[in-house]
């Protein structure tokens, strides 16, 4: 059995996961999430999952020993996970502590001191969130100690804090289908997510939210400010960026900066102020972001090993501004905006396999591969062109996916598998997603 205390006081601890009172009525009914412990327990459940951890069942308590000032937890695993259960453990314990996430709470409670916070408070600003409300909202029940990749993004979802699940929207499961058409099929590994604004907030790939209200100094002020000691940002990428199995890799895991320039730019721009001295540079001298760059950073000015990185769009930019134009070498043409994405999941894909055959990695010779595939070029410059037949109707299986939204359902028409059968039965040498989203008739 494993046993350990969670860092802290127990509202310490309470305050790092969603309150019991603030969920979903429905959702907290069907998961059992009554009182803060079962929140705890909830998400400590999936974190474990995702990183590949079996327990015996039922073993997985969260629990006030006699005389303790807060939580502890304890799990029993099976018998050939004992070490990574060991390493879980202590990753658990290090992400919760006041040097990660508790300087999330720090830079909230310095943000809502000032008019930064919810500036929109009481009024609505879509059409399924509500009067709109912030809340602290730190990345719980995502992988800790066996992650392959972390994905730094803009902000949670106020639906990922009252669902208790930061996973389940439609910017995930786009990502998980990219994941899988690339050679990936678990996704799970790749679900580590870190948000330079760490509060959750009306606004998804469903429902809209003006950007506008995170703009990247928040970031500079709340949550990456030296002179403060509010660097939450740089010591969550630092710690979440080297798990205990990679320790041997003279790299760090890749680092994917999602953020399209027509969709929430905020995470590349935060990731661009901060790094400005260690980015290629334009001809005017300017430090770059430019989607589906690569290189090196050093995270932090004595951080041991360097990390890779590319510069990627949202997961859910092609969802939401993708269109059919004349034009397939720029965005919002959802061909291209489709290449790009497989690119970031093949630029990741391609990660996993230097690691796992002791090659070292090169970002910019990863790129190049991955837009070989994906543009039938040494860059993804031009418009998409892939050599491989079932490469072109995989572009248009996932345009189709994501062109054809039933705004009802939420969700898309066409699964992956229907919409590569429509794109075949549509015909046509290229592929073109571009014959709308009815049915089709005929064989």
């Amino acid at each position: 059995m494993i046993t350990y205390p969670l860092p802290g006081t127990r509202s310490y601890q309470e305050a790092l996961f969603p309150k019991p009172a603030l969920l979903d009525p429905a959702v907290r009914k069907q998961l059992g999430l009554k009182t803060s412990a079962d929140v705890i327990k909830h998400f400590t459940a999936t974190s474990l999952a995702l990183d590949g951890i079996p327990i015996e069942p039922d073993s997985l308590k969260v629990f006030r020993p006699d005389g303790a000032e807060g939580y502890s937890v304890s799990f029993t695993p099976r018998p050939t996970f004992l070490q990574a259960a060991e390493e879980f453990a202590a990753q658990h314990r290090k992400v919760l502590d006041e040097a990660h996430y508790g300087l999330a709470l720090k830079g909230a409670a310095a943000c809502k001191r000032t008019p930064a916070w919810n500036p929109m408070a009481g009024f609505p600003v879509n059409e399924s969130d509500g009067p709109s409300l912030w809340l602290p909202c730190l990345p719980v029940g995502m992988p800790l100690a066996n992650q392959r990749a972390v994905t730094l993004l803009h902000y949670p979802p106020i639906v990922a804090y009252r669902t208790a699940n930061y996973l389940n929207n439609q910017t995930l499961r786009r990502w998980s289908r990219l994941l899988g058409c690339v050679g990936i099929p678990n996704a799970d590994p790749y679900k580590t997510i870190i948000d330079v604004n760490p509060i959750a907030a009306p606004g998804s790939g469903e429902s809209e939210y003006p950007n506008d209200y995170f703009p990247i100094n928040l970031t500079s002020q709340f949550y990456d400010n030296d002179a403060r000691g509010l660097t939450y940002v740089r010591s969550m990428l630092e710690l979440m960026l080297d798990p205990p199995w990679n320790v041997g890799n003279p790299l760090t895991l890749p680092l994917l900066v999602c953020g399209s320039p027509l969709y929430d730019p905020q995470a590349p721009g935060w990731f661009r102020t901060r790094y400005k001295d260690q980015l290629p540079k334009d001809e005017n001298g300017s430090p770059t972001v430019d989607v589906l760059q690569t290189g090196l950073v050093r995270i932090n000015p004595d951080s041991p090993k360097l990390t890779p990185y590319m510069i990627a769009n949202h997961m859910i930019a092609a969802g939401v501004t993708g269109q059919c134009t004349k034009d397939p070498s720029q965005i919002p043409n959802i061909q291209k905006y489709e290449a790009q994405d497989l690119v970031a999941a093949s630029f990741l894909a391609l990660y996993d396999e230097a690691v796992k055959q002791g090659h070292p990695f090169d970002p910019a010779e990863a790129k190049r591969q991955a837009c070989l595939r994906w543009f039938g070029a040494d860059n993804g410059d031009g418009a998409p062109n892939p050599p491989d037949q079932d490469d072109r109707l995989t572009i248009c299986a996932l345009a189709q996916v994501d062109l054809c939204f039933d705004p009802v359902k939420i969700a898309p028409m066409y699964t992956l598998e229907e919409a590569r059968e429509r794109c075949q039965k549509a015909g046509g040498a290229s592929f073109s997603p571009c014959f709308g989203c009815k049915p089709l008739n005929g064989p």
